[in-house]
């Protein structure tokens, strides 16, 4: 689920947008009337939607912006006279009067978005430190030397024992180098 931190100058306003979010089967993590508090907020979550106004006591919704973990979006509401031309390019914006409906699917939108990118970058790859491509190929050279394998056989032995293990590549080679050398 997504942590929604909702962000108004005016504690009313935050309490109806939160209200209506909350209505509708949104989970709000947060709601805050300072910037202060806001940029805390999201700190602490690493990574959700700011719902949030355009002014507030101590900043002004792009000090707010640049403060924000990578992980954060900003869904700014307010006159499109606040924003417009200035907002950067990665800030949502929807203008007043607003309506409930743009409110939700916007968010719905932003919402799949993140969703998106969170699961293309679990897909990924992951970078394996120094220490562990040592081990990865330490098991393989002893493969190779011990079981006359080639480099891609002792790989593909590596990778077939950890999946059917349902180990890491890592704690497979480390496995297999603890048990040829004893």
């Amino acid at each position: 689920m997504t942590n929604i931190i909702v962000a108004f100058s005016k504690a009313g306003d935050a309490k109806n947008i939160r209200n209506i979010l909350m209505k509708n089967g949104f989970s709000v993590t947060a709601v805050c009337t300072s910037g202060g508090q806001t940029v805390n907020s999201a700190d602490k979550l690493g990574s959700g939607i700011i719902v949030c106004g355009c002014r507030f006591a101590d900043m002004m919704y792009h000090d707010i912006h640049d403060c924000l973990p990578a992980g954060v979006q900003m869904l700014l509401i307010g006159s499109p006279g606040m924003w417009s031309g200035q907002a950067a390019e990665d800030i949502v914006c929807l203008g007043l009067p607003l309506k409930v409906h743009e409110l939700l699917s916007t968010l719905e939108m932003m919402i799949e978005s993140q969703t998106r990118r969170r699961r293309k970058r679990r897909e990924q790859p992951k970078e394996r430190s120094k220490e562990e491509q040592i081990m990865i190929d330490q098991a393989k050279a002893l493969l190779m030397d011990r079981n006359h394998m080639t480099e891609s056989e002792a790989h593909r032995y590596i990778q077939k024992c950890s999946m059917d293990s349902g180990n890491s590549l890592v704690e497979t080679a480390q496995m297999i180098v603890s048990l040829i050398n004893n």
